[in-house]
């Protein structure tokens, strides 16, 4: 890791603070991470069983995990022995206390080892993160027992709070930096002791972006659709296609209304090979190495933000999008996207997961959607947007088995890859994803309960019927799908595919491929409903940084769009409580989103600001200003000079 960035971070926090979801979102964007837990005892404490299963489904299926068990000394042989390239959590040092307090090993010299393990933590190569509960802030505890854990582990906190090279303090899912060094101040440090450990981070932590080559695209799967049917565009409606499973060349008109900037070259963008196989084939499988988007250019758009000329106190949320087209093209001045695609998948999930859906309301909208009509067709219009339609297989019913075979979830991702690179090498800079089909809000319901724990009661959003009623019973027979189809693989393997297989189905598993796809070719990816979010949660499980070429554009209404967007961290851009279905939403924002962007790019630094902004890009424009009028100067005196030089001669002459 370069020496501007950090190495090692220390994570504080409460009970139930969301200190551990904080953490991992820190290292969300390795390809593998080792998980290090402390936890001793309590295999006959259902709840606490219960607790620790919860960190489990958290996990993607890429993390390994490590006990230390009831020996504290491991720990630090873990991190001592740890390589460079590695990445580790340990959550929570709480446990770790318990175990140096362990009245087996007493007596013993407690603080020797709480200070083997603040050495071992600046002596650690590799990417650390570490999580500690903070019981300071509570009453003393009345006990001698709480005492000592209270006042060992405040002694441990201190001592690796000065060990790492960052500090955060999560109180109510708030994440707060008490420690953030920069550069400046570390090498003064060096200068001043050379014998302290160096520090190696000067900001909260972030990922460089590496250059990746090009990525090799996926084959084409078996064809699960028929021929693409194109729709000619009209003033406000879009060009749309049924896209067939060989997702290679579609033919697309161009949008109807497209948007007066330039079309970003995103056929020359770099790209990432992934691993291959003997085949030669790319292989879609858990830890992909996939880019991620810039890690200064985003922080530096929302920085540009408060000089900019503005009358007003800034763009408030809407500067979220701002930072996220910056981080994704790579540019502090990004460009608003002006050429996008909605790609709408279709599918149909049978048994209870469809209780109240009527196929025939969604095959009406799904035909409309290919002839560029309806709510779908109007909108994207109005956006200049194609819509791209994928059709797929049918899924079985999640309570009575797996709802499709392996061999079709392969073909499905496969097939979403190609739909990603069709838009990519279509000319498109970003993506809309969504759904359209029977049963796909139970279907992402237990996607989000079978990967993070989340109440799947609490989630299910309600039947809604035309003309606003509501069908309870219908809700209620969801309700009892998803709580069978979860007990049913209660002891089965959830990781990425399994999911797939078990819950998700092709629809939601050619979703998946897109994100993939897009993070491949480094296209942004708008997200719309329970659909796209769910497709986030298994994109994770196979490659972490699909989360972060992602934005979600509208909160809208739902409790399971913003439970599983928290989990993804992703911020909604407006809470504008839009409940327009799948899609609808994203794109009647998306006009506010391209303003904000092209704003923020357009606008100049404000006139009072000019003075303060003697950098070095302004000085070496102003000299470059100089240096071109003073040769334009000379040039124009010199030819003067000759001028009159001539006109005396040819005089002297005749």
């Amino acid at each position: 890791m370069s020496e501007d960035r950090w190495n090692t971070v220390l994570v504080l926090g409460g009970i139930r603070s969301g200190k551990s979801a904080f953490a991992e979102s820190l290292v969300a964007d390795a390809p593998s991470v080792r998980y290090v837990a402390t936890a001793v005892g309590g295999e006959d404490d259902p709840e606490w069983l219960a607790r620790i299963e919860a960190h489990q489904r958290r996990r993607p299926q890429s993390w390994s995990t490590e006990e230390t068990g009831g020996d504290p000394a491991r720990l630090a042989t873990l991190l001592t022995e740890a390589k460079p390239d590695e990445t580790l959590l340990v959550d929570d040092l709480g446990g770790w206390v318990a175990s140096v307090l362990d009245p087996a090993r007493q007596p013993n010299d407690d603080e020797a080892d709480v200070t083997a393990l603040a050495a071992a933590v600046r002596a650690c190569a590799a990417r650390l993160v570490l999580v500690s509960p903070e019981v300071g802030l509570s009453l003393v505890p009345v006990t001698p027992v709480g005492r000592a854990f209270a006042d060992a582990l405040g002694t441990t906190n201190q001592a690796l709070a000065e060990a790492c090279d960052g500090v955060a303090l999560v109180v109510a899912g708030q994440p707060t930096w008490l420690k953030r060094e920069t550069l400046a101040e570390r090498k003064a440090q060096a200068v001043a002791a050379p014998a302290e450990p160096a520090v190696l981070s000067s900001a909260p932590p972030s990922v460089a972006t590496p250059a990746p080559p090009a990525v090799s695209a996926p084959p084409p799967p078996p064809v699960l659709t028929p021929e693409p049917a194109i729709a000619a565009p009209t003033a406000t409606e879009p060009a749309t296609v049924t896209e067939p499973a060989t997702v290679t060349e579609p033919t697309i008109a161009a949008p109807a209304a497209p948007a007066e900037t330039p079309v970003r070259d995103v056929l020359t963008e770099r790209t990432m090979t992934l691993p291959l196989v003997a085949s030669g084939l790319t292989e879609i499988k858990p830890g992909m190495d996939l880019p991620m988007p810039s890690s200064d250019a985003g922080p530096d758009a929302r920085d540009r933000l408060t000089d900019i000329d503005l009358p007003g106190a800034g763009l408030g949320t809407l500067a979220e999008a701002v930072e996220f087209a910056a981080a994704t093209q790579e540019t502090a001045v990004p460009r608003p996207w002006s050429s996008v695609r909605v790609l709408l998948i279709g599918g149909r999930h049978a048994g209870g997961a469809a209780a109240g859906a009527d196929p025939f309301d969604v095959e009406r909208r799904i035909a409309e959607a290919e002839a560029g009509t309806g709510l779908l067709g109007r909108l994207a219009g109005q956006a200049g947007a194609d819509i791209a339609v994928l059709r797929t297989a049918d899924a079985g019913a999640m309570e009575d088995g797996p709802v499709t075979d392996e061999t079709t979830v392969e073909a499905a991702l496969r097939q979403g890859w190609q739909l990603a690179d069709a838009a990519a090498d279509a000319g498109r800079d970003a993506v809309l994803l969504t759904g359209l089909g029977t049963g796909l809000e139970a279907v992402a319901t237990a996607v989000l309960a079978a990967t993070t724990g989340a109440e799947p009661v609490a989630m299910l959003p309600r039947v809604l019927l035309p003309g606003g009623r509501f069908d309870d019973h219908a809700w209620m027979v969801r309700c009892a799908t998803i709580r069978d189809a979860l007990h049913r693989i209660r002891q089965e393997p959830r990781g990425a595919t399994d999911i797939l297989r078990e819950l998700g189905g092709p629809d939601l598993a050619a979703a998946t491929g897109v994100l993939l796809g897009a993070a491949a070719r480094r296209l942004p990816v708008l997200l719309d409903g329970p659909f796209g979010i769910a497709a986030g949660l298994v994109a994770r499980d196979l490659a972490a940084q699909t989360r972060h070429w992602c934005l979600l554009p509208e909160a809208g209404t739902l409790a399971l769009v913003k439970q599983g967007a928290d989990v993804l961290g992703l911020t909604p851009v407006l809470q504008l409580g839009l409940d327009l279905g799948e899609g609808a939403n994203a794109l009647t924002v998306l006009p506010v989103l391209r303003t904000v962007v092209g704003l923020a790019s357009a606008l100049p630094v404000h006139p009072a600001l000019l003075a303060e902004h003697g950098d070095a890009g302004l000085a070496g424009d102003n000299a470059e200003n100089s240096a071109e009028n003073s040769a334009e100067d000379s040039a124009e005196d010199s030819a003067e000079d000759s001028a009159e030089d001539s006109a005396e001669d040819d005089g002297t002459s005749a």
